[in-house]
């Protein structure tokens, strides 16, 4: 009996998860039971970091501890530091700086090499030592890379909050603090997407959190998973330049066959649940900055293709003037992406590592069979 292929692992069920769950039909996200709706109005992104790793939201003391191991973590060693300045130097693109910077994490850390993948406890502090440490690690490369000095992170400030303030200097205002908040609580689990499994894969090997949640980042930054938030704001960029009206916009583009980001998803029928929370926040950003035209771009664009296409937007659509009008540069995007989900990386290793078995798929061969072989001498 031949077996079937399932390209991409279509279809395929690969382990079990107390996580998150994603209903594509219904257009529903629920982490450890909880929907994303009620999590992004009602915690912070350090809760759900407590949620997805302890299995429960913590009341004030156990919030507070984790708030303070992660403030205790945020500061890089010096030769991360150096290394991540000379990487800004040379213009890496800044997903491969992140990954490049994770791997060197290890060297500083003594108990690395002894690494026991059945030591819960060890395993969540690691995770707890990297999910502090993205933010500083990208806030340091965009002020070198900006011919500007690295800020400090200071422990006065939320995970959120210091982030935005390492990368420009001055303290965010409320409304954009809540508004990155909710975005890393958006983005912090979505199933075994393509990054998480790849995490899995390589800890499945029983191989250490660092090297999982390196190929993890690796995997976030091809096009196709990570990314295309930026791509949506090109476009609303070449969009605004034309002085196009948006619809009119829209059927150009697809009347040349071109592909327009941020709508479509592997999962959802139906629209990203989390495009809906975004694009309330994005409209407030709007309305806090004086430029509301970018979310009217964007309710232009939704209309149009629902028209045209009857495609609805996913989570990229919306968190992509969200981003911009926080003035995040374009290309932090996507590394934004991992200093949320690598909150989720973490919580999937753990059961990961708990429960383990290799990931081993097979591959249908369908190469030569019996084929004479020729000597060297007479080929």
């Amino acid at each position: 009996m031949t077996a079937e292929v399932h390209r991409g692992l279509e279809g395929i069920v690969v382990t079990e998860s107390e996580l998150s769950r994603v209903d594509g039909e219904a257009g529903r996200l629920i982490y450890r039971g909880y929907p994303i709706e009620t999590l992004a109005e009602e915690t912070s992104f350090e809760e759900v970091l407590s949620l997805l790793w302890n299995g429960e939201l913590p009341d004030d003391d156990g919030l507070a501890a984790l708030e303070s191991d992660l403030v205790g973590a945020r500061s890089l060693d010096d030769d991360v530091s150096k290394l991540v300045t000379r990487l800004a130097r040379v213009d890496e693109i800044p997903m491969a700086a992140l990954r490049t910077a994770i791997s060197a994490l290890s060297s500083t850390d003594a108990g690395a090499d002894s690494f026991e993948p059945t030591d819960e406890a060890e395993v969540l502090e690691t995770g707890r030592r990297i999910t502090a440490k993205v933010p500083t690690i990208l806030a340091h490369f965009h002020r070198v890379r900006s011919g500007e000095d690295p800020i400090p992170p200071r422990d006065d400030l939320g995970h959120a909050e210091n982030f935005l303030y390492m990368l420009d200097g001055a303290e965010p205002d409320p409304v954009s603090t809540n508004t990155l908040d909710t975005a890393l609580v958006l983005h912090a689990d979505h199933g075994i997407n393509a990054s998480t499994f790849s995490a899995m894969v390589t800890a499945s090997t029983l191989s250490d959190v660092y090297s999982a949640v390196t190929s993890a980042i690796g995997t976030l930054a091809g096009p196709l998973h990570g990314g295309a938030n930026q791509n949506v704001m090109r476009m609303l960029l070449e969009l605004d330049e034309s002085g196009m009206e948006p619809a009119d916009w829209i059927r150009e583009e697809l009347d040349a066959g071109r592909r327009i980001p941020g709508f479509g998803h592997r999962v959802y029928e139906v629209k990203d649940p989390r495009a809906y929370i975004l694009s309330e926040m994005s409209e407030e950003l709007g309305e806090a900055t004086g430029e509301p035209k970018w979310h009217e771009y964007s309710l232009a664009i939704e209309a149009a293709m629902a028209e045209e296409t009857g495609i609805p937007p996913n989570v990229d659509f919306y968190s992509a003037t969200t981003y911009y009008q926080l003035g995040i540069p374009l290309d932090l995007y996507t590394p934004i992406f991992a200093m949320s989900r690598v909150g989720g990386w973490v919580a999937h290793l753990r059961e990961q590592y708990a429960n383990n078995r290799i990931m081993r798929p097979r591959a249908r061969y369908v190469g030569h069979e019996d084929r004479e072989f020729t000597p060297l001498s007479d080929r």
